[in-house]
């Protein structure tokens, strides 16, 4: 199996026609849409052989033509006609788990799990439900002196896969990840040794959360939370990795979980996107748009939906016929990319939007978001921008295409989390980064007033900002820019006013010259006392000293790896996810084959001696 060829490229552009099956089978769909290509690969180096494309997981194979680089080509299959490609091309039907290798198994039972609130633990996507990605040292127990000393441990490979999405979680000594395979691990997090291994229904890309629920005898022990890529909820006992319930939480066909699961007090808060559906309203025959963003609390115990909220309070309504006779339909779009953020003062959950689908334009997409945490009621909504309405295939301006807005808005998602930090008064704030290459800092207190904005760059509508820091003086912030000329770079500002402290250029590229090799700065942050570390489009990690920027570690994921768990992996682009800082050890993932990075599937521990 070669790693370095993406399954993005399953179907190369301008080569492969799309399938119309009604009744589709794998064999057929293959034959009319990819055989051309992969029965001879050597008519086109990039595409890989029908053995190759054997070695990858059907739910892998899926992600691939839904959010890969290559799903403009792929737009115009059904789900139905994807799923029966992957299953054909893997060999084995979707939603079924693969055995579990013996290589790398632990010897000896898990002890039973501690309480997430108590230890040195980093749960969910942010560490905490404030997302502000600090790691303080009785936390992380890792200082700046010994982060230069900083070695591998062992390396985790994922079968199967070209990206690894999924931020590893830590918690009493085991590590949780999930995969695009929808395989989650339960790992010891010294060791890199598997204790178990669930497969859902569909891939994951989203970090595991871990929380108490009542048991069968009233006993409360642990599970975690996480959510497949089309929508289901799970709930599994962290110890057995047994199933505990499930729950689908969106139905609309191109709902997607890309933003993980927020556990809080006996609740789960899962928010979902609609990717899929701007590529989807290209094709003429397509009614477009009708997803809404939304945020579903569930009760950890059963999985019973507790409330539900849309980002977009209006529905759907018909907008008028295409020229071919299709019915356009609007408002849509506000998908949440991102972790949900918990305010336990003000008993307030606070999200953060992308961009409309269709008009008319609303105050809820690109934007922040508070809900009440009882009830799911909007309280307040800061929009600090406007006119975002972005639908691929349109023109700048659509007077008479009801499908297309009126006007093409530049596609500047919010897809990070908003930071609940602190001010040097003790008072709180709000900070988050777009797409855009705008952060803005906000009042809590004051309804979402505005506080300080600051230019991290210019922005690029490709190419996510997942996630900042913020440490008790300063709030750092990385820089993607995917279409800019020089992608990359690193930011420093006063969490109190937004002053620069200091702004670093992009590192020299550790990929040279490979294919899709990038310097964009775009994964999450994160940070521990005078450090930050930022993982980056070429495949190195970076710790940068907080107070001033300079480099002090980096290490160059840009290789083959030997796996703990004798899978083959290799690094490359880091982007998504970023670091967890726990008890000595830090953990990161490497690989990001899709629509922006270049494949890998590995995750790596580093410690000191």
């Amino acid at each position: 199996m070669t790693l370095r060829v993406s399954i993005a490229t399953i179907v190369i552009a301008g080569s492969c026609a799309v399938a119309s099956a009604q009744a589709p089978e794998g064999a057929a769909v293959y034959e009319k849409t990819c055989a051309t290509c992969h029965a001879n690969p050597a008519a086109d180096t990039r595409a890989p052989s029908r053995e190759t494309l054997g070695q990858f997981s059907p739910e892998s194979i899926v992600t691939a033509l839904t959010t890969g680089n290559m799903f403009r080509q792929a737009s115009g299959l059904s789900d139905a006609e994807k799923k029966a490609v992957a299953e054909f091309l893997a060999g084995r039907a979707f939603g079924t788990a693969p055995p579990l290798s013996n290589v790398g198994r632990c010897a000896s039972p898990a002890p039973p799990m501690t309480d997430p609130g108590k230890g040195s633990n980093w749960n969910g996507f942010g560490g905490t439900v404030t997302n502000t990605r600090y790691v303080p040292a009785d936390k992380g127990r890792l200082t700046a002196p010994l982060v230069p000393q900083l070695k591998l441990k062992w390396a985790f490979g994922y079968p199967g896969v070209t990206s690894a999405r999924s931020q590893p979680t830590i918690v009493g000594g085991r590590l949780f990840v999930a995969s695009e395979s929808g395989e989650v691990f339960s790992i010891n997090a010294k060791t890199g040794c598997t204790y178990w291994a669930f497969h859902a229904q569909s891939g994951i890309r989203s970090a595991v959360s871990v929380g108490a629920y009542k048991g069968p005898r009233g006993t409360a022990p642990f599970a975690i939370f996480f959510t497949d890529f089309e929508g289901t909820a799970y709930g599994v006992d962290a110890d057995s990795g047994k199933q505990l319930w499930t729950r689908k939480v969106e139905d609309h066909p191109m709902a997607r979980a890309t933003g993980s699961p927020t556990y809080y007090n006996g609740r789960i808060y899962v928010p979902m996107a609609g990717i899929g559906e701007e590529a989807a309203g290209a094709r003429p025959n397509y009614e477009c748009c009708t997803f809404r963003g939304s945020v579903t609390a569930l009760d950890a115990n059963t999985g019973a939906v507790v409330w539900k909220t849309y980002t977009i309070t209006e529905e759907p309504k018909k907008r008028g016929l295409t020229k071919e006779g299709v019915q356009a339909w609007g408002p849509a779009g506000g998908g949440i990319w991102s972790a949900p953020t918990i305010d336990a003062r003000r008993r307030v959950l606070y999200i953060s939007t992308g961009n409309g689908y269709s008009d008319p334009q609303q105050s809820t997409t690109d934007a922040v978001i508070a809900m009440d945490l009882d009830s799911g009621k909007i309280k307040w909504s800061a929009q600090p921008g406007t006119a975002d309405v972005w639908m691929m295939g349109c023109k700048a301006e659509n007077p008479d295409n009801p499908r297309c807005p009126a006007k093409q808005g530049p596609d500047h998602d919010f897809s990070a989390s908003p930071m609940l930090g602190k001010r040097t008064n003790g008072s709180d704030i709000l900070v988050i980064q777009s797409k855009s290459g705008m952060a803005y800092a906000f009042d809590p207190d004051k309804a979402g007033a505005p506080v300080w904005q600051y230019r991290t760059s210019e922005g690029s509508g490709l190419g996510g900002q997942w996630g900042g820091a913020i440490d008790d003086k300063n709030v750092y912030f990385g820089v993607n820019g995917t279409l800019q000329k020089t992608p990359g770079g690193m930011r420093a500002v006063k969490i109190d006013t937004g002053e620069e402290v200091w702004s670093k250029a992009p590192a020299d590229k550790l990929c040279g010259t490979a294919r899709g090799c990038s310097g964009a700065q775009g994964a999450a942050l994160t940070a521990i006392p005078g450090i930050v570390f930022s993982g980056s489009g070429d495949g190195g990690i970076r710790a940068y000293a907080s107070d001033d920027g300079t480099i002090v570690w980096q290490f160059d994921t840009n290789r083959d790896f030997d796996t703990v768990n004798g899978i083959k992996a290799r690094g490359a682009a880091m982007d998504g996810p970023g670091a967890a800082v726990v008890d000595g050890m830090l953990y990161i993932n490497s690989g990001y084959g899709g629509l922006v990075g270049r494949p890998g599937n590995v995750l790596l521990a580093f410690g000191v001696d």
